[in-house]
């Protein structure tokens, strides 16, 4: 009988980590979204959320499944690749660009992925989509128990306690984004936004360098701390600023005079695209405070969008945290 992975079942933002009586949580973590399926007749699909094939990209998951997952068998998770203490993110944005033949195979022993499980949603040629959270999770803590399955997958931790959700949002260092939230009563509902994500933010310094725009007409910030050898080193770029913030930004920037840290360097649109950025070089003095998440690149960069809080010119460059240090 011929069957075919659901939609991923997707989530929304939600404003507290507060876990309530008759749900989950899960920990959120800093990865890429896959479904994976095993048919009993040998086939095996790796796949993301957009519904992209990563099969071949990551052979060990593909294998370990054939050898160790009964047949007819869907499960939901994420994939992260760890190097070090830490989530590497950008190691599986470089997973994905090998994707064939021996790319790919040299790709997985130097930068192996793990497939952290969260959900079943088939299993032995059952459907277990109409299934609430609590009961198809019992079945996916047994098929890891009596299979047993071993690594590259890796079972999600799941908790009714708040306490120890709580707990998990100290693991942010090591690449946890937050926590997931889940109705124990709730079936896997295809496509639909109804499990809630609570993403850690914090808000910090930085200076602004660089803009998109004009000094006196931002559009967005680019923004920059010093390492510890003096160096001006770029740190992110903020959403699009409010008409408000635009006004108010334009008196405290001032175009760059003489030379730059930045002259010379271009820098692309990010978030996905390789778009180069036309950007006004600014004198590198007015700091900001910005909310952020914790997730950041290899090198130390924030890697998603970064909101402009308030400027500081209270401030001076010096008060800046040094690039890479702590969470913010």
């Amino acid at each position: 009988m011929t069957w075919t992975l659901p939609d991923p079942m997707l989530t929304t933002p939600v404003a507290r980590p507060d876990l309530l009586p008759g749900a989950a949580g899960e920990p959120k973590w800093d990865g890429y979204r896959a479904q994976l399926a095993r048919w009993a007749d040998g086939r095996v699909l790796l796949r993301s959320r957009q519904g992209t094939d990563m099969t071949a990209a990551f052979p060990e998951i593909s294998d370990t499944a054939l050898a160790q997952l009964p047949g007819d068998t869907g499960l939901d998770g994420e994939l992260v690749v760890w190097e070090g203490e830490r989530l590497a993110f950008e190691r599986l944005q470089q997973r994905l660009a090998r994707r064939r033949g021996a790319g790919s195979l040299a790709a997985a022993r130097a930068w192996p992925a793990h497939l952290v499980v969260f959900d079943v949603v088939r299993l032995k040629g059952a459907d277990l989509a109409p299934w609430p959270y609590a009961r198809r999770r019992a079945a996916l803590e047994t098929l890891f128990a009596d299979t047993p399955l071993t690594a590259p997958f890796t079972l999600c931790p799941s908790t009714t306690d708040p306490a120890t959700a709580r707990d998990w949002l100290t693991w942010t260092s090591a690449g946890l984004e937050g926590l997931c939230f889940k109705r124990l009563s709730e079936p896997y509902r295809a496509g639909t936004r109804a499990w809630g994500k609570y993403k850690v933010r914090v808000t910090t310094e930085a200076i602004v360098d660089a803009v998109t725009g004009t000094a006196a007409a931002p559009r967005t910030l680019l923004l920059g701390r010093y390492d510890g050898t003096g160096r001006l080193r770029y740190t992110g770029r903020t959403v699009p600023l409010a008409r408000t913030a635009t006004a108010a930004l334009a008196d405290a920037l001032a175009p760059a005079v003489g030379e730059h840290p930045w002259a010379g360097r271009s820098f692309t649109a990010g978030w996905g695209s390789r778009d180069v950025l036309e950007v006004t070089l600014v004198a590198p003095q007015l700091v900001v405070e910005v909310a952020v998440d914790i997730a950041r690149d290899g090198v130390g960069r924030w890697r998603h969008p970064v909101r402009l809080h308030r400027a500081r010119p209270d401030l001076f460059a010096a008060d800046v945290p040094v690039f890479g240090a702590g969470r913010g």
